[in-house]
């Protein structure tokens, strides 16, 4: 069975859209692209490295697979550039696409089965990169088993946004963290469960408390 691996930087609000360039990524007139290439650092570069080092296909969604495609191409002297190359590319739209891009495989039709049977397959795990709408899917079905979430000191106001509409109750365990010089916090996590809500109130509620609850309630 493989493994979807989900790899995002987002800012401290959340925000994931268009890290690398201010041209990536400009829909609904985002105007902070490249907000993530000030905080490289040693650190940073070798967790890149170790991310990479993996073997692994790629998971995209339809704007991530343009992007990449319309750069890593014509960069395989860079490692990650012939990497990305050489993987095998799923591209999850439903809409017909040119995919000029060598090794790669539309996804479509009823999208979370064909992902579950993606999972189902021997083989490497599947890296998804960037792909903020795809995201909502996996996380809305519960598909993603492991998040390496890098966030950047910064704050952004509006954008695509990492846990958005798709998102779950659920919880998630810490595997690894470590703190850039720069910054930036990276932490791996790993689904852990359904969501249960607990309280740290003790004893009969007040009166006060009561009379709070039916105003609240009439409120909405």
């Amino acid at each position: 069975m493989r493994k979807i691996i989900l790899t995002v930087f987002v800012s401290l609000d959340g925000v994931m859209q268009a890290p690398g360039g201010p041209q990536e990524d400009t829909t609904g007139g985002f105007e902070w692209g490249g907000w993530q290439a000030n905080y490289g650092d040693d650190l940073l570069g070798k967790v890149m490295t170790e991310i990479m080092a993996q073997p692994f296909d790629l998971l995209l969604g339809r704007r991530t697979y343009e992007i990449f495609s319309a750069y890593w191409p014509y960069n395989t002297d860079n490692p990650i550039g012939d990497k990305f190359t050489r993987a095998k590319k799923y591209v999850v739209c439903n809409h017909p696409l040119d995919l000029p891009w060598e090794n790669s495989t539309q996804v479509q039709g009823n999208i979370v089965a064909e992902l579950k049977k993606l999972k189902q397959q021997d083989g490497d795990p599947l890296m998804v990169w960037g792909s903020g709408v795809l995201v909502q899917t996996l996380l809305e079905a519960n598909l993603i088993d492991s998040i390496n979430l890098l966030t950047y000191p910064i704050t952004i106001g509006k954008g695509k946004r990492l846990f958005g509409n798709g998102t779950q109750p659920v919880t998630f365990k810490l595997t690894s963290s470590k703190i850039s010089p720069s910054g930036v916090v990276v932490a791996t996590y790993e689904p852990a469960g359904k969501l249960v809500p607990g309280s740290f109130v003790t004893g009969a509620p007040s009166e006060a408390e009561l009379a709070r609850r039916e105003k609240w309630k009439a409120e909405k």
